[in-house]
């Protein structure tokens, strides 16, 4: 048995075992953007910030609500599918995870003026989505597992399941933990990902000269997240048989079969930040557009969950009881600069995006033990970099039909350095806008995404999931005039 401080001190431990769970990962994952779904910018690539003339203006550049001439209402949904092909010591495993969600609904009034605009919007817009999906099973050869992984940490959860025991000096001064499980496991593994980020927006545009606007957005941002783990690791080879004890002081602990861990992060986001914009008509032909998304400062209300067994050919050991702990605690998303062009001759505009996004200036600020906020902070100054995002789109309108074909490209560069090209996200895009020669449109749209990425199971590059990944995304929606 361990010393009985180590038992008074076991809800120090459950909370370094949480504290471990909030890294670099968590500030990427709430501050890397998504593709926007309402369904006449994605259809375009998403390249609309000078494009804007609706109300997708306020998420993209709130200038261009100076372009609206009618109000306007708008509602859209869209049907998300998420498909995973993981390759794990060489055995393929496919995965997916779908979602539908209404993604928009605004309204947008001009008001009266002398000369010029003057338009503000409100509405609720869907900004990411944290839809995933992962599964992996394969036998691990070397002489790594996750039970080593967390004993090497002197990690609670091992020892309750007596995977590992303590090792004491001379006096029977408690040392540290150790593990007689060396590897050689089959690892088996699920990973499902929900939640969304939305934000009510807020907005106005005025136009402050001749076809000069400028506007701006206000976003109150509230969202959830769920991350639902589950990981196996099973002696199917008999390498820890009848002969062994894995806790020697444990009769029941021989003949080892199966270790098992579910851990459970839920979110509850709230936020807000600003989004400004500038947007110049050069002539008929030609617009220019620029906008500045300030940091969204975050607050997340974090539960962890975690339940495990392990099973012998006599017993079963679990967690009771399983582990539950709150947290709360602040992130900051870096700025994003974005400007665009766009150009229009006859029925055809042609439309152009670059945004720069510094992923470096990612931060957690409070809510954690000031050395984890520093630790994670110099993670990602190391870790990650700045990139530019390019889209690009177009429209076509056939005039006899009431009828508008579109198309894009989006590309988002990896924000981690030195990343190769296919862990980049790609996208191409295609649409239709239907106007029924009165006040309703109705719009459909279509992106197919695809990109690499790994995951680390523990450590680094001991248990990794190479994954292939692809998106598909369907949206439609409704704009009526009046």
């Amino acid at each position: 048995m361990k010393k009985l401080v180590f038992f008074l001190l076991i809800n120090f431990f459950l909370i370094i075992l949480v504290v471990r769970a909030q890294n670099f990962k968590d500030a990427l994952r709430l501050s890397e953007i998504d593709v926007i779904k309402s369904p006449k910018a994605l259809s375009m690539g998403n390249a609309y910030t000078a494009v804007s003339n609706d109300f997708n203006a306020a998420i993209f550049n709130p200038a261009g609500l100076g372009l609206i001439k009618k109000s306007e209402f708008s509602i859209s949904m869209n049907y998300d599918s998420f498909d995973n092909e993981a390759t794990f010591f060489n055995k393929i495993d496919k995965y997916s995870n779908n979602t539908t969600k209404l993604n928009q609904l605004s309204f947008a009034f001009p008001l009266p003026t002398y000369r010029g605009s003057f338009v503000l919007a409100l509405g609720y817009n869907q900004i990411k989505d944290f839809n995933y999906a992962l599964k992996f099973d394969a036998f691990n050869p070397a002489n790594n597992s996750l039970i080593q992984d967390l004993t090497s940490y002197n990690d609670d959860i091992a020892y309750k399941l007596a995977l590992s025991y303590p090792v004491y000096d001379k006096s029977r001064k408690y040392l540290y933990d150790t593990t007689l499980v060396n590897g050689r496991l089959n690892q088996s593994g699920k990973i499902i990902q929900y939640g969304n980020i939305s934000s009510w927006s807020f907005s106005g545009a005025v136009e402050i000269q001749e076809n000069i606007f400028i506007g701006a957005t206000l976003n109150i941002i509230g969202g959830d997240f769920k991350r639902d783990r589950q990981y196996w690791e099973d002696d199917i080879y008999d390498n820890y048989g009848i002969n062994l004890l894995l806790d020697p002081s444990e009769p029941s602990t021989r003949d080892f079969r199966t270790f098992y861990m579910n851990d459970i992060i839920n979110w509850d986001i709230t936020g807000w930040n600003l989004n400004i914009g500038l947007l110049a008509k050069l002539n008929n032909n030609v617009n220019l557009g620029f906008s500045v998304k300030t940091p969204k400062l975050i607050t997340i209300k974090e539960t962890y969950f975690v339940d495990a067994f392990s099973d012998f050919a006599s017993t079963r050991f679990t967690l009771d009881p399983p582990i539950q702990n709150k947290t709360e605690y602040k992130i900051n998303s870096p700025y994003e600069f974005a400007i665009g062009a766009s150009i229009n001759q006859e029925n055809l505009t042609a439309s152009f995006d670059a945004k720069l996004i510094d992923y470096t200036q990612m931060e957690f600020k409070s809510g954690l033990d000031i050395r984890d906020i520093e630790n994670n902070n110099r993670d990602i100054k190391d870790l990650f970099r700045n990139v530019i995002n390019f889209n690009a789109g177009f429209e076509y309108l056939i005039p006899f039909f009431n009828v508008a074909l579109r198309g894009g490209f989006i590309l988002m560069p990896s924000p981690y350095k030195d990343d190769p090209s296919e862990y980049d996200k790609k996208f191409i895009t295609f649409g239709l806008g239907i106007n029924t020669k009165g006040n309703l449109s109705i719009d459909f749209a279509y992106a197919y995404g695809w990109w690499k990425d790994f995951g680390d199971n523990y450590g680094s590059n001991v248990s990794r999931t190479y994954q292939s990944i692809q998106r598909k995304i369907f949206t439609a929606g409704l704009r009526y005039n009046f």
